[in-house]
């Protein structure tokens, strides 16, 4: 459920900003309203923010060394260097990075708190490395550039230019060679397939560019080159060996994230005018649940701060909190991935959500193989972490397992198997009318139970979109109540009409169990309610009337009801297509199987592309089973997924 919250504003001294602060964050109830004002502190850890960051950057491809451990002989020098760093002050030994290793950032005290020089020498050899690379790649052009003239000095150019004799350098192609006019007199260097290179004194080629003349000979340029490839390379070594820094900038990085919310917290401080200056005041404004507004209180009571509170007004954007109960709560990590919350107006449809969601993973992955798998992996996960709290994602993962093993087992779907050579056990546990063993007795049987697969899916589609309208029933309390009914009325009819329409094959025709003119008669009906209902206001008039504007949209709704009906066939035609990919991958795989020679690549196969088929449905579920719970079902509730989840200021944020 949604919890009520109340908005407030806290108003303190400016001069115990700090303190009001620290007490807020260590209370953790109040979700800010957020301006996303500047100020100098703001700007200052933005700034060491990036610092850090870069600095991390310039090692990520490092891996941090793990550090040998030996124990020294006793009484010896080396022991006496490993002895804890507050009992060796005196001594000055001097690392690569020119730090002292008795210093708060050295490999001795990784856990101290990390000097501020750090980062800004780290950054120091960065801007020094990039500035060689940049300075290599424009010696490896000009290197390219001037190689075809071979080893020649660019002095002796300028020499003849001074003793009156300029000469023109040209790089022509063989086709432009042709057109340098006959008068002009040239001496060709050498030429390729490409390039024609040639010297002309005292003039110019009449429409042709000279080569711009080097600055520097090949030979020169070969030496820097070389000399920067030492230097580039010893700074790399230097860049690796600052890799046993990370866990200090971590922890420097952990320092300035929270420096970052404390001051961007600061800077929303709104001033209060009209009082001295020496006496200021400001303000902040937040939510906080109703339920905890007690906390707030008394710390307001004990710190001397100034509190009001009230309802939250129509344009506020009010943050919502979720209560859930154990079993709700499994879908957190799924909708915290997807960063999707329902308006604090809205809603709370955790738990039909969570149980269609729950059916939808174990069809699109189809297979109790895969749920085995997954299943497994969660109960290790489950095994590793008891002790120190089970992660609620390998509990919901655990869930979902389940279901997928379960509805594998009822269709009879292991790892792409045919169903006829399965155990017989395997077969006999299976549910007939969807079981794959039926499938494969006949046409007939493999008709009918593609059929009845069908109908399940319209079928879940035809309860969980009537729930979303049940739901919206639920907090209405005038005759709109009764468009939501006209709207369930619709589905009804609708989903007669498809199972006819779509389901109905030649083996079985679903109009003989379903007559059509009720499903009309629902349909209309439904449509009609609607019309003259959805938009009631307190006047039946003024609802129709208002119909009667969205006329074309009104029309376009029995469309819209037969598409959301429709898309629940992706339930079957995606778990269909990954057991074909499952049933191909052991079809390759089998003949390797029984062959010794090919026997590991059989296997690799079958690995390969069981994960690969795996990883589809995973993207499957994302894209399909949320998709019918957050499009269809909820926009059969009136759910827009609009809202702003709730985050208090709180310490270890």
């Amino acid at each position: 459920m949604i919890l009520p919250m109340k908005k407030v504003r806290l108003a303190v001294q400016d001069k115990t900003q700090g303190e009001a602060l620290a007490r807020l964050r260590e209370l953790g109830v109040m979700h800010l309203e957020r301006t996303n004002a500047v100020s100098d502190g703001l700007v200052k850890a933005t700034e060491k923010k990036t610092k850090v960051e870069n600095a991390l950057g310039l090692i990520s491809a490092y891996k941090t060394p793990k550090k040998k451990v030996v124990p020294p002989l006793p009484g010896s020098p080396r022991e006496r260097r490993a002895a804890p760093v507050g009992r060796r002050r005196g001594r000055r030994a001097t690392d690569i990075m020119g730090v002292e290793e008795d210093e708060p950032y050295s490999l001795d005290a990784v856990n101290a708190p990390a000097r501020p020089e750090l980062e800004d020498y780290m950054l120091g050899v960065g801007k020094e490395f990039k500035e060689m690379e940049e300075r290599w790649a424009t010696l490896t052009k000009e290197h390219a550039r001037i190689a075809g003239w071979g080893k020649f000095d660019p002095e002796s150019i300028k020499e003849m230019e001074l003793r009156g004799i300029p000469l023109f350098l040209y790089e022509l192609t063989p086709e432009t060679f042709q057109a340098v006019p006959s008068n002009v007199h040239y001496i060709k260097i050498n030429e390729d397939k490409s390039t024609v290179r040639l010297i002309t004194p005292y003039q110019e080629i009449p429409g042709f560019t000279p080569f711009r003349v080097p600055e520097h000979s090949l030979s020169y340029i070969n030496a820097e080159l070389r000399e920067l490839n030492e230097k580039l390379d010893a700074i790399k070594a230097k860049i690796k060996s600052m890799a046993d820094r990370r866990p200090v900038l971590t922890q420097r990085m952990a320092a300035v994230q929270t420096e970052l919310e404390f001051e961007s917290v600061r800077a929303e401080f709104a001033r209060i005018d009209g009082i001295p200056v020496d006496y200021g005041v400001s303000y902040l404004t937040g939510y906080v649940p109703a339920e905890d507004m007690g906390n707030l209180k008394a710390a307001a009571a004990e710190n001397h701060w100034a509190l009001s509170a009230s309802d939250p007004g129509p344009d506020d954007n009010v943050p919502t909190k979720l209560k859930n109960n154990r079993f709700t709560r499994l879908l957190n990590p799924l909708t915290g991935f997807l960063e999707i919350t329902p308006g604090y107006n809205e809603v709370d449809i955790t738990a039909p959500f969570l149980v269609f969601f729950i059916i939808f993973f174990g069809m699109i992955f189809g297979d109790a193989g895969y749920g085995t798998i997954v299943v497994l992996a969660a109960l290790f996960g489950i095994f590793k972490t008891i002790k120190k709290g089970v992660p609620l994602v390998l509990k919901f993962m655990l869930v979902l397992g389940i279901s997928n093993l379960v509805w594998g087992m009822l269709t009879c779907t292991w790892f792409g198997v045919d169903a006829d050579k399965l155990p017989v056990f395997l077969q006999d546990i299976s549910l007939p009318l969807i079981s794959g063993a039926i499938a494969a007795q006949s046409e007939y049987d493999s008709a009918i139970v593609s059929q009845n697969l069908m109908i399940f899916c319209f079928s879940l589609a035809l309860v969980q979109l009537s729930i979303g309208h049940i739901i919206a029933i639920s907090r209405l309390k005038t005759l709109k109540i009764l468009g939501e009914l006209g709207s369930i009325a619709m589905l009804i009819g609708m989903y007669g009409v498809v199972l006819i329409l779509i389901v109905s094959n030649k083996h079985r025709n679903m109009a003989d169990f379903i007559p059509i003119m009720p499903c009309v008669y629902a349909l209309g009906i439904g449509f009609v309610v609607n019309f003259v209902f959805v938009h009631y206001e307190g006047s039946i008039g003024k609802s129709i009337l208002e119909s009667l504007k969205n006329i074309i949209s009104m029309v376009l709704g029995i469309v819209n009801v037969f598409s959301d009906i429709m898309s629940y066939i992706r339930l079957w035609a995606v778990g269909l297509a990954g057991g074909a990919i499952a049933s191909t991958v052991v079809t390759m795989a089998s003949p390797m199987l029984a062959h010794f020679i090919l026997f590991i690549f059989g296997v690799i196969l079958l690995v390969f592309g069981h994960g690969l088929n795996l990883i589809l449905n995973v993207l499957a579920v994302l894209v399909h089973g949320v998709r019918l719970n957050t499009l269809e079902f909820s926009g059969h509730v009136g759910l827009t997924w609009a809202g702003t989840a709730y985050k208090p200021f709180k310490a270890g944020k």
